[in-house]
């Protein structure tokens, strides 16, 4: 039996004390509060079917996925299409001001709707769109997929139809949130159920269905820099 539902998760805070561009440099875990995010994302799925969790090889989202894989008796699939985007900035601090002053990166810069700087949001939405559609074919019930800002961004986006092209700083995607997706087995088209924009990516249609904020308490304070 195929799953029924696909709950897309973003990983915690992350120790970041330098604020930079982390992107898919490793060696990034999470904070205190980080971990404690974790576990109460973990609480969120408890009483839940959960047949999976599958999560990007990074360890911030190795971290986040282990307590929510260890309430129910279940090891990290990792899978690497779930990885952050690629980025010329990573390892670096991001700024308006530093980008000026830095003429050898500005070639990069010549076309924010791919984008250039990075892996485009095309490739992203093949990838993610192709890891999800696995994860519903290799698992009956719920599964959780452990992943990052942009990719589920992406997926959010590509799903409901909308433009890849967009700002970073308009994403709703916090710390430890959950998106979740339904897939259709009989294609509807129409809004909020599959996108036309992006073809070539899964053959069925999808519907978002839930975005939820278990750990919403924990992000007054939180730190949230050095997403892609």
């Amino acid at each position: 039996m195929p799953a029924e539902m696909v709950h897309l998760v973003r990983h915690g805070e992350v120790t970041n004390p330098d604020r930079i561009l982390y992107g898919r440099l490793d060696g990034f875990g999470l904070t205190a509060r980080g971990h404690q995010m974790a576990e109460t994302v973990a609480g969120y799925f408890a009483d839940r079917s959960i047949s999976a969790v599958l999560a990007s090889p990074l360890l911030r989202a190795q971290q986040t996925a282990t307590p929510i894989a260890a309430a129910h008796g279940l090891d990290i699939i990792t899978d690497d299409r779930l990885i952050e985007g690629t980025n010329i900035f990573e390892g670096t601090r991001v700024s308006a001001k530093a980008i000026m002053r830095n003429p050898s990166v500005w070639p990069k810069l010549w076309n924010p709707f791919r984008p250039s700087w990075g892996e485009s949001y095309k490739s992203i939405v093949h990838r993610m769109m192709a890891a999800v559609g696995d994860a519903v074919d290799n698992h009956g019930g719920e599964v959780v997929v452990v992943s990052h800002q942009l990719p589920i961004w992406m997926v959010h986006r590509h799903v409901n139809g909308e433009s890849l092209v967009h700002s970073p700083k308009a994403r709703r995607c916090t710390l430890c949130s959950v998106t979740s997706f339904q897939p259709e087995q009989e294609p509807t088209p129409g809004p909020g159920q599959g996108s036309t924009k992006t073809s070539g990516v899964d053959s069925r249609h999808w519907r978002e269905v839930a975005y939820i904020e278990p750990a919403a308490s924990l992000l007054a304070d939180a730190v949230d820099l050095g997403a892609v």
